[in-house]
């Protein structure tokens, strides 16, 4: 079978960045990444270079930042009062991630930079701005299944997962 719209595919992938570092990968958890083609559930550029593919098929796809995680806006950087994280509980330290509501909806925030009362704050995500190269193995692809579909996203063999 096809990798079409309204399939489930499963795939194994190494994520590198342009120096050729690792970012991430699916082999080292040894698990490999299920999604439901065709409902936005895995970055564009990536999704369309599996249209077409099978089982057992394997690729190397570059992804440029806009058909990746975008490009970086530097609009997304600011500074807020210490106070606006009362309640976080513990000492803020660059690397936390929070979730705030924004004008166009939940954004995750990372902090850069603790200095006396501010906080520097950016909301890019991690990869914006990034060419990202894809070592893909393709190992399953299936019909999914009515309630997959309906939901947009892969239920587990037992049913929906959480």
């Amino acid at each position: 079978m096809q990798i079409a719209e309204n399939t489930v595919v499963a795939f194994h992938y190494t994520l590198t960045n342009e120096a050729g570092q690792t970012i991430d990968s699916s082999r080292q958890r040894e698990e490999p990444l299920n999604y439901l083609h065709g409902h936005g559930n895995i970055i564009p550029g990536l999704e369309k270079a599996l249209v077409g593919k099978q089982a057992g098929d394997k690729l190397e796809v570059t992804v440029t930042p806009e058909e990746g995680y975008g490009e970086r806006h530097e609009g997304l950087i600011q500074q807020v009062p210490t106070s606006a994280f009362e309640g976080a509980g513990g000492e803020l330290k660059p690397g936390m991630q929070f979730q705030a509501q924004t004008e166009a909806g939940q954004r995750i925030f990372t902090i850069t930079e603790v200095e006396g009362d501010q906080v520097t704050v950016d909301g890019n995500h991690p990869l914006a701005g990034e060419t990202l190269n894809f070592d893909v193995e393709v190992t399953e692809v299936r019909e999914a299944s009515d309630e997959e579909k309906e939901h947009g996203h892969v239920h587990g063999p037992e049913g929906h997962e959480e």
